[in-house]
C-alpha cells in the first residue's frame, strides 16, 4: 500500500462502527470475547479502519484504534465531495459512491457513513450492494475511496495538462 499516512502527525477522531460479542465453545463452557470495528479520520481526507478483539470491550476498542491508525490512507477530495463516481469492492460487498451537489449531505448507511464522515466528505450519495456485512462494507468503501483520482493525477498519468483533460 503506497499511500499509507503516518498517524502520529494527524489530529484523529475515532468512531466505533460495530461491537460484536463472539463466543468460543470449549470443554468447560463458552468463552466470551468482543470484536470492535473502528474507523479513524481527521476530516481532511485521511481515513483508516481497523478491527480489535479482546476479552473486554475497552481493550477491543483500543486495539481497533491502533489497527486503524496503521491503515490510514489519503483520499482525493473535490471541495466537500469526491471527484468522480467510483465502485468499491471487497469480498462479496460492493459500495457505489457518487459525488453530490453542495448541500446534499451524506446519503449513506451506517458503515459507509462512518467512513465518509471520518474522511471529511460532506456531500455524497452511496449505495451498498450485495453483502451488507459491516466489516466488508467498510473495506469496500475504503477501497473505493483509495481508487479516487483528481484531475492532476489523471493528467499526469496520460501525459497531458489539466486543461486538456477538463475540456
Amino acid at each position: 500500500m503506497a499511500n499509507l499516512i503516518d498517524a502520529s502527525t494527524l489530529d484523529l477522531q475515532e468512531r466505533v462502527v460495530s461491537l460484536n460479542r463472539v463466543s468460543k465453545t470449549v470443554k468447560g463452557g463458552r468463552i466470551m470475547k468482543f470484536s470492535a470495528l473502528i474507523v479513524v479520520g481527521d476530516g481532511k481526507g485521511n481515513v483508516g479502519a481497523g478491527i480489535g478483539k479482546a476479552a473486554e470491550v475497552p481493550e477491543a476498542i483500543r486495539k481497533g484504534i491502533e489497527d486503524a491508525k496503521k491503515n490510514i490512507i489519503k483520499i482525493s477530495l473535490k471541495d466537500d465531495t469526491i471527484p468522480h463516481d467510483i465502485v468499491g469492492k471487497y469480498d462479496a460487498s460492493i459500495v457505489v459512491l457518487k459525488p453530490a451537489a453542495p448541500g446534499t449531505g451524506v446519503i449513506a448507511g451506517g458503515a459507509v457513513r462512518a467512513v465518509v464522515e471520518m474522511a471529511g466528505i460532506k456531500d455524497i450519495r452511496t449505495k451498498a450492494l450485495r453483502s451488507r456485512n459491516k466489516i466488508n462494507v467498510v473495506h469496500a468503501t475504503i477501497n473505493g475511496l483509495k481508487a479516487l483520482e483528481d484531475a492532476s493525477q489523471v493528467a499526469a498519468r496520460r501525459g497531458k495538462t489539466v486543461e486538456e483533460i477538463t475540456e
